[in-house]
Parts: structure tokens; sequence; C-alpha cells
């Protein structure tokens, strides 16, 4: 239990629950002001009111998930400052500006137009509210890209040098672009476009199921549908690519993320653990499930392919591997997962039963959704436990070391702050469930009508 009073487990523990609470938010955001574009360019297009209704009704939850998103977003930033002062004062000459030009650049954008989006219909024309939706949505995305731009650069540190214990940049493309920029901002994206989706169709499922307005839940769920039929097999696609390049730039990573402790022989192809458990101390598993040649497939798309183990690595540059064994592998599990919900769905789609008559029946196909609306927020987290410890020990890896960055706090002054964490995000998430039930419960307003000048186009 020594860890209870390590102040920098309690800090990585404690930024690591933070970023948990706060990334469920912009991931429902990004996707949802993604979807709110659709509708509204549908509305103006066709002039069915179903699609201004659509944007009404979805609109206020975006409103909802956007306001708990900023109130949890905040505090995260300034434990760069409280708990890594050390690493703000090493890399802020880049690793703050790119933070500050999420908040210049993107947030201000979005927190501009909202209010025009929200309740400008009376005050703007179409073309100008719809130009309003775009730019929110623009801005939820360019949030994340400066997010991913910041956490690409300590997973590949470019772009500068370190002269005198600080991190001087002579490239700022290049520490902007780093090497796992692009791969892993797609990644991500397209892990928000999965949530929003799978929320979207899980909530139109339920209030199907419920007989609450079919029609206007039947249309958004076949909306997130084809759309979630694009993005599911497009992510296990770059999520392959992306492994590749991770096999590349972070071969430690790799290795304890699939338990790897030997090197392949040239011409002997490295196995994949399907299921293992591992033990670090002896440098081996106790037990293991492998598939013959498989990481060797996975990593280098050769049966061959030599995969560098962790015995190749020094064991203080080992990353842990219990916890990003397990986090990767319930991530992929997940994501194979939504696939096969996506197959089902239409396959009943073409089978006829998703008609307004039929699709109350569908119960074990919407039950299947509201599970995957689950199971896709707990990807995503999984997805950054493997992404955020098998990046340690270092903050910037290859650059600065964890215990390096880490400020000197005491384990009592991070239980306090801690502590505090834990009570204010459990109030707000516990008001956030209040008001989205509200709005859930309350459904879509059938009866309202666009103002005069919208109704025109």
């Amino acid at each position: 239990m020594d860890f209870l009073t390590d102040p920098v487990f309690l800090s990585r523990l404690q930024f690591a629950l933070t970023t948990a609470f706060h990334i469920t938010f912009p991931t429902l955001t990004i996707g949802l002001g993604v979807y709110l574009v659709v509708v509204e360019w549908l509305w103006l297009r066709t002039g069915d009111l179903v699609y201004f209704r659509q944007f009404r009704f979805w609109s206020r939850l975006f409103a909802v998930n956007f306001a708990v998103g900023v109130v949890s977003g905040i505090p995260l930033e300034f434990q760069f400052g409280t708990n890594w002062g050390p690493f703000s004062a090493t890399v802020g000459n880049f690793f703050g500006q790119v933070l500050g030009f999420e908040g210049t650049m993107a947030f201000m954008l979005e927190s501009a137009f909202l209010y025009i989006m929200l309740f400008g219909w009376k005050r703007v024309g179409p073309k100008m509210h719809f130009t309003a939706t775009i730019l929110v949505a623009f801005a939820a995305s360019l949030s994340a890209f400066w997010i991913l731009v910041a956490n690409a650069w300590m997973q590949t540190p470019s772009g500068g040098h370190i002269a005198n214990g600080i991190f001087v940049v002579d490239n700022y493309l290049a520490a902007i672009f780093s090497p796992d920029l692009p791969l892993a901002f797609t990644h991500m994206y397209l892990a928000c476009l999965e949530v929003s989706l799978f929320v979207i169709g899980a909530v139109s499922g339920i209030n199907i199921l419920l007989g609450r307005h079919t029609e206007f839940y039947l249309k958004s769920f076949k909306i997130a549908a084809v759309a979630a039929l694009v993005v599911t097999p497009l992510q296990a696609l770059i999520g392959d690519a992306n492994g590749q390049e991770i096999g590349r730039l972070q071969p430690a990573k790799v290795a304890a993320i699939e338990a790897h402790w030997n090197t392949n022989k040239p011409g002997t192809g490295a196995p994949w653990n399907m299921l293992a458990w591992p033990d670090p101390e002896h440098e081996r598993n106790y037990f293991q499930i492998e598939i013959p040649y498989g990481l060797s497939l996975l990593i280098t798309h050769s049966p061959t392919g030599i995969v560098p183990g962790l015995k190749d690595f020094p064991k203080e540059d080992r990353p842990p591997i219990v916890l990003p064994f397990y986090s990767f592998r319930l991530m992929v599990g997940i994501g194979f997962i939504m696939v096969g919900v996506m197959l089902w769905t239409f396959w009943e789609w073409k089978k006829g039963r998703l008609t307004v008559d039929a699709a109350p029946g569908r119960k074990w196909l919407f039950l299947a959704w509201a599970a995957m609306a689950g199971g896709a927020y707990v990807a995503v987290v999984m997805g950054w436990i493997t992404r955020e410890v098998g990046r340690q020990p270092w903050l910037a890896y290859g650059l600065l070391r964890t215990g390096q960055g880490h400020s000197d706090l005491t384990a009592g002054e991070v239980w306090v702050s801690l502590s505090g964490f834990i009570v204010a995000y459990t109030i707000l998430f516990s008001l956030f469930v209040f008001f989205m039930g509200k709005l859930l419960r309350k459904g879509p307003d059938m009866e309202e009508l666009p103002p005069a000048a919208h109704a025109k186009g």
C-alpha cells in the first residue's frame, strides 16, 4: 500500500480520474455537433419539420453536455501548474502555448457562436444560423485537435531541444505535427463520432421501445446507424494503422501492451497473446493463450516480422504491463462488438423490421445499442489508459521522466485536492444526470414551429 503515500502516484491518479471524467463530455459534444450540422442542413434543404425538431431536441442535450464539459475541463489544465510544475517549467515554451491555442482558437470560437446556435432562431436568418452551427461543430473539433497536439507531442516530442533545462522550439510546425499526431487525432476523432452515434442510437432505440414519438426517434436512429456503418469499420482500420505506428515509435509500449517478453528470432513469427497474466518480476507470463505469428502480423503485417520484446529494454524504461494489456483488449473487444451490432442492425433493416410499425418489436437490437453506448465510453477511457500508462515512465517520451516533472508536494497535500475533486465531480455528475434525465423524459416538442424567416428557407 506504499502507493497511497506516494505523491507522484497520487498526482497521476488525480489526473487520470479527472481526465476520465472530463473526456466523456467533449467526446459527445464533438459528435453531436456534427450531427446538428447534418440535421440542420437536411432541414434547410428539404423543409421537413422533423429535421428542425431533431435539431431543437438534440441541441438541448448538446448544451447541457457542453456546460459540464467546460466546468470539468478548466480544473484539469490547472493541474499542470499545481501538480506538475517542473514539467510545465521545462516544456511550457511549447506545451503552454498549445493549451492556450485550444482556449483562444477553439473554446472562445465555440462559446461565441453557441448562443446564436441555441437562441438565435428569431434573431438571425437561416444562413447565419447554419453558419453558427457549423462554426460550433468546427470549434469543438478544433479543440480536440489542439488537445491531441499536446498529448501527441508528449508521446513523440519533436521540433526542438532541451537547453539549460528548458525545451527550446526549433521548428513550430514539426513540434505541432509530431509523428504521433496524424493517426492519434484521427483515431480519437472517430472515437468521438462513435460515442455520439451510439448515444443517439441508444436514446432513440429506448424511446422506440417505450412507444414515445416512434417516427421521430426512428429517423434519428437511422441517421446514426448509417453514419456508424461507415465509422465503426473505419475506426478498426485506423486503429490497426495506429498500432503499427506505435510499434515503430514506441516499441516498449507495444511490448507492454502485448505482454511480449522475448524478441522473436529472424524467420520466426512473434505470437499474439490473446489472454495472459503478466509476471513483471520474473519477466514472463503466468499463463498465455497464443495465436502463432499473430503479433508479427499485427505490428509488421509480415508473419515473420521482428517485434522487440520487453527484455530488450532496461527495467527502468519499461511501462507497466497488466493495466495496458487488459485495457487494450477491452477497448478492441468493444470495437468488434460494435461492428457486430452494426451488421445486425442492417440485417434487420434489410428485412424490413425497422419501420414505424415493426421497430418497437426489435427489443434486443435496441438494448444492444444501449449497451454499446455505455461500451463506447468505456472503450474511450480504456484507450486513454492504454495510451497514457503505456507512455510511462515518461511524461515527455524519452525526454523527461514522470518523477522529474512532479511538483514538490506531500502525499497529504495531494490527498486533499484528490478528495476535493472526487466530491466536486460527484456533485457535478449528479447534476448532469438530473438535467439530462429531465430533457430526455420531456422529449422533443412535436408542435414546435420554426420562425417565419426560417420556414421560408
